[in-house]
């Protein structure tokens, strides 16, 4: 079985060659037909390399360069919640040879949470696909005297918890706000720069829990170091079965997740955003694509470009009127 660190090392190589087989791929459609790239492709992924976006962005790009038979050089352009990257593609040419991989943040949070992101995530972006979300989980201190939702809500009426966050306005910052507005329970909020050091303070004790996306948490919920309480989702994951859902324990409301999706400039031509969206929605449906990803907990949702934009653009409508209702405030 493929470890995590087995599966962040093999992804970090830069860049991603080619091995081109039209065969492989079948006839494309009369449409895709049109446009056919003639350089090496970027794909710039507006976090740190190794860390889960990065992680599928490679695999997408690996099998993407296959089938359009250029490279695909993978760029890591982390800072600003995700902005610096993604205003990058923003401004760069629509020439279907600039692509990202975005997510909650970069393409939605971020237009509501910061001052000034230097780009509009509906107007400046064309969508490719929606590929699915990193599901959240209530996580806690293994010493917390809790075993599920209910045991929380009721000590955290009776003491001040504190609840960790990858950053203010980030979306494991939202959905604890969202669990609070649905639950009228208050807790005290320690933004951390990231996943890691949230999780290290965690797992030391000085703050007491967090609704983390899974890839961040799922092997310290196995080995122990940490104590699920429930997902945010609809249904249970099989990487954690006996993990019930919030809904399960009577908190309705109240789910939430870190959608994912690729992007093109808004004015790439339309057979460019074809080809492009068709080469990504193949490579999701392929096992040795899917396999890795659901190893990390990542749950695959696949979204055509129609039917992603108005999903993008609820999840921003929504979140807006969370932080709006919690009083959180946009940051420079």
């Amino acid at each position: 079985m493929i470890s995590r660190r087995q599966l962040l090392a093999g992804m970090t190589a830069l860049p991603i060659s080619t091995g081109f087989s039209a065969l492989a791929q079948g006839p494309a459609s009369s449409s895709t037909a049109l446009w056919q790239p003639q350089r090496p492709l970027r794909l710039i992924v507006a976090y740190p390399a190794g860390g889960p976006t990065d992680v599928i962005a490679r695999l997408v790009a690996r099998d993407l360069s296959d089938t359009l038979g250029q490279p695909i050089i993978v760029e890591n352009v982390s800072g600003a919640s995700g902005a610096l990257g993604t205003r990058q593609v923003a401004r760069a040419e629509p020439d279907g040879l600039t692509i990202t991989f975005g997510n909650n943040q970069t393409h939605g949070n971020n237009m509501f949470m910061l001052r000034e992101p230097g780009y509009d995530a509906v107007k400046d972006f064309a969508p490719l696909a929606g590929v699915g979300a990193f599901e959240h989980v209530f996580v806690v201190r293994k010493d917390l005297p809790v075993q599920s939702m209910q045991d929380l809500l009721a000590l955290a009426k009776s003491q001040t918890l504190k609840y960790g966050s990858t950053g203010i306005g980030s979306g494991s910052h939202l959905s604890m706000e969202l669990l609070m507005a649905r639950t009228g329970i208050k807790m005290t909020h320690v933004p951390y720069r990231g996943a890691p050091p949230l999780v290290q303070d965690l797992i030391g004790g000085h703050i007491d829990l967090a609704n983390s996306t899974l890839p961040s948490v799922i092997a310290q919920i196995k080995d122990g170091q940490l104590r699920g309480l429930a997902l945010g989702s609809p249904k249970r994951n099989p990487q954690l079965p006996d993990l019930p859902t919030l809904e399960e324990q009577g908190i309705k409301g109240a789910n939430a997740a870190s959608w994912t999706g690729f992007f093109a400039p808004a004015a790439t031509p339309k057979s460019a955003i074809e080809r492009l969206s068709d080469g990504i929605m193949a490579a999701l449906r392929k096992p040795d694509i899917l396999q890795p990803l659901e190893k990390l907990g990542f749950s695959i949702e696949w979204r055509a470009p129609d039917q992603f934009r108005p999903y993008q653009q609820q999840e921003i409508d929504t979140w807006i009127g969370i932080a709006r209702d919690a009083g959180i405030k946009p940051v420079e």
